[in-house]
């Protein structure tokens, strides 16, 4: 398996405290190790070996800003559909899936909000959209640890599978009758379904939603970036699941 760069305190932090299997850690050899404490007392209490290494190693392993740190990890893996069920077997569970995302930055921001609102996982085909990449885990800024992504063949055949485990599919686009916060996703396990940034979800998929929402728009620009779109919904499904004042 090929190793993956993770840049950056945030992301490398977020990784040392996950499960992750952790190659090394390479830090500029010029950093203040002060301002790394948290990090290099993470990877000690893990045992991994952190090298102190010129500015010009880092650079030639990444693109990203790496505020002088990076950790080498194995290449991201996907968990499949049926685990997936498994785990959330028996819970209202929440799921996101993404018809054609293409941005890798929408993808990891998409991964972040998941991860804050409490989601389960996030559905994405394994043609015509993103992939986990390193720039994914980067704007993730470590979701991408805690927050499964579940590849499939054919969006539309893993639909019919959630819902004979008793989801909800809901789809987001410009024509549906629904307001977005009239949706009832207060109980029950739900599956958002967000089209890709330039063609939306695709007919067929749409067709096999339950019902379609869509966000008001009150200015001159027809549509929401997709990343923006899927933090709308999945918050208004936290919200609706866990009112102000609930424990």
């Amino acid at each position: 398996m090929s190793s993956s760069v993770i840049a950056g305190r945030h992301a490398v932090k977020e990784l040392l405290r996950s499960d992750s299997d952790i190659n090394k850690i390479y830090m500029q050899d010029t950093v203040n190790k002060s301002q790394l404490k948290e990090i290099l007392d993470l990877a000690k209490e893990k045992r991994v070996v952190v090298s102190a290494v010129p500015k010009n190693k880092i650079d030639g392993l990444t693109d990203e800003r790496h505020q002088g740190i990076v950790a080498l990890v194995s290449a991201h893996e996907y968990m499949p559909l049926e685990e997936l069920l498994e785990k959330i077997e028996g819970k209202n569970a929440n799921i996101i899936i993404l018809d054609g995302l293409e941005d890798p930055h929408n993808l990891g921001s998409i991964l972040r909000t998941c991860d804050a609102a409490g989601f389960d996982g996030v559905i994405i085909p394994k043609r015509r959209s993103v992939q986990l990449t390193d720039t994914v885990a980067k704007t993730s800024t470590g979701a991408i640890e805690y927050v499964p992504v579940v590849r499939v063949t054919n969006i539309n055949q893993t639909i019919d599978k959630l819902k004979e485990n008793n989801f909800w599919v809901i789809g987001s686009d410009g024509t549906g009758k629904l307001d977005y916060r009239e949706m009832n996703a207060k109980t029950g396990s739900n599956a958002l379904v967000v089209g890709s940034e330039g063609e939306g979800i695709s007919k067929k998929t749409l067709e096999k939603c339950d019902f379609t929402v869509k966000i008001p728009m009150a200015g001159e620009i027809t549509s929401l970036n997709a990343s923006v779109s899927a933090a709308l919904l999945m918050y208004e499904v936290y919200r609706q699941q866990n009112p102000p004042g609930r424990d």
